[in-house]
């Protein structure tokens, strides 16, 4: 049993990241400030003696027992992250800080949940973790585009000077149960408009590509990553290969939701990235790992979810 801490536990990869960690004996410690994150979502474990919750915001220090850390805390979607920009810049910059800081003294591996975003819209397709990106960094998806970037140079620089235990990984488009239904993201938004019959909204033309993985996929990957031990530190690219337009994905959705819902197109957003395509080459070597859930399996589930909660 190893005493694990998750920061961001009770936001959407994190619940399910706490859930698989309990599930395999461990002692989880769910931290969360829930500015973003549900405690409907970790209810289930609460009851748990080998789980503990701590309301806290990563922004400020703390001092917890454990041997490895997954730091996951931050908002990801771009209405949650650009609604308070300087927020969003402190917990990726003073909230990794904190936890490095807590790493350090603990000797505890700390695994971080970087972004595709790094690579902003990118010049290289699929992207390759040696691609250093096309950002802009005064952008209104800077605080956490750049955020995310900053907080991979303060983990590679404690590697470097303190020797810290680190993991870096690169988060593609996830989805899956539990999604906030008003993210902003594709997936849940078109969801959510077929199951009440709206308008299904395409930013463009659609011809923007996403490569969409399942949620209990991207877990296993990070925790294969977390517990690798080929002294690989990353940054590793998580996501699914299978690139699709959003035009493809909203068909998709409709078809399987049998909705009568019409497309809406409205104009791209700023900075929007016209393609997103991981190479997973580096996952599939060094940590035997590569998604295995199937679009349709997994948008079968998170239609569910969703037809649950509305």
């Amino acid at each position: 049993m190893k005493r694990i801490l998750v920061t961001g536990g009770a936001g959407f990869i994190g619940n399910h990241l706490c859930r698989r960690l309990l599930n395999e004996g461990n002692y989880v410690i769910c931290l969360d400030n829930f500015f973003t994150g549900l405690k409907q979502h970790i209810e289930d474990m609460l009851d748990n003696p080998n789980f503990e919750l701590i309301e806290h915001d990563i922004v400020e220090p703390i001092d917890i027992e454990c041997e490895q850390i997954y730091n996951m805390a931050c908002p990801a979607s771009p209405p949650h992250y650009q609604y308070d920009p300087v927020k969003t810049m402190k917990t990726s910059v003073l909230g990794i800080l904190n936890m490095l800081e807590l790493a350090k003294k603990q000797g505890a591996t700390i695994l971080h949940a970087s972004t595709s975003e790094v690579y902003g819209n990118p010049l290289v397709h699929p992207q390759q973790e040696s691609y250093w990106g096309n950002v802009n960094p005064i952008g209104i998806r800077s605080c956490y585009d750049e955020g995310k970037r900053a907080a991979e140079t303060l983990l590679m620089d404690y590697h470097r000077q303190y020797g810290t235990d680190i993991r870096i990984i690169r988060i593609f488009n996830t989805y899956g149960p539990n999604m906030d239904p008003k993210d902003g993201r594709v997936v849940s938004n078109c969801i959510m408009q077929a199951i009440k019959g709206e308008d299904i909204t395409i930013y463009g033309d659609g011809s923007q590509t996403r490569s969409f993985c399942y949620v209990d996929d991207l877990v296993d990957g990070a925790i294969r990553m977390m517990n690798n031990d080929k002294g690989f530190i990353g940054p590793v690219n998580l996501g699914n290969p299978s690139e699709r337009t959003v035009l493809n994905l909203a068909q998709m959705v409709l078809e399987m939701t049998g909705s009568n819902s019409k497309l809406s197109f409205m104009p791209l957003p700023s900075d929007d990235p016209v393609k997103r395509k991981p190479d997973i080459t580096k996952a599939q070597q060094m940590l035997g790992w590569e998604p295995v859930v199937d679009i349709k399996d997994g948008l079968a589930k998170t239609i569910d979810y969703f037809k649950s909660i509305s």
